[in-house]
């Protein structure tokens, strides 16, 4: 199958803590960042999701935030550091491409934010996802 969901980066699951409805599964990606999925119990069974299994981690552009440093006293907990490889801008949004250990992102965010934060080709940055953004597919 198809998707137009650019970021996609292979893991490892290393741990789930289920509830009745949602489950965090917590996933080792390639290049050793962990990295954390809110995703429902029906579809972790479904998926036939266990300790050990390897899944595609997939994150729509618009649902990577970037900021210049780690970031605290947030409840993001998915902060993946990197450096930006690729700035595409627009009239008014921006496609930044960031390499991050075991992979590449990409997020789309406002020109104007390009330009307060003044990301360059070659600037550190760390992507932040919120766990509800976070979708996994079986490999």
């Amino acid at each position: 199958m198809s998707l137009s969901i650019r970021n996609q980066i292979p893991g490892t699951i290393t741990g789930i803590a289920s509830g009745e409805v949602m489950a965090a599964v917590k996933v080792r990606l390639s290049g050793g960042q962990d990295i954390t999925a809110a995703i429902t119990a029906d579809a972790m069974r479904d998926l036939g999701l266990t300790e050990g299994s390897t899944v595609r981690v997939l994150v729509k552009s618009t649902e990577v935030a970037l900021a210049t440093a780690p970031v605290e006293g947030i409840s993001i907990r998915n902060q993946l550091p990197g450096f930006i490889t690729d700035i595409v801008t627009g009239g008014a949004m921006a496609g930044v491409r960031l390499r991050v250990d075991g992979g590449e992102l990409t997020s789309a965010v406002t020109k104007e934010a390009v330009a307060d934060l003044g990301l360059t080709v070659g600037s550190p940055v760390v992507a932040l996802i919120k766990a509800t953004e976070v979708s996994l597919a079986g490999d």
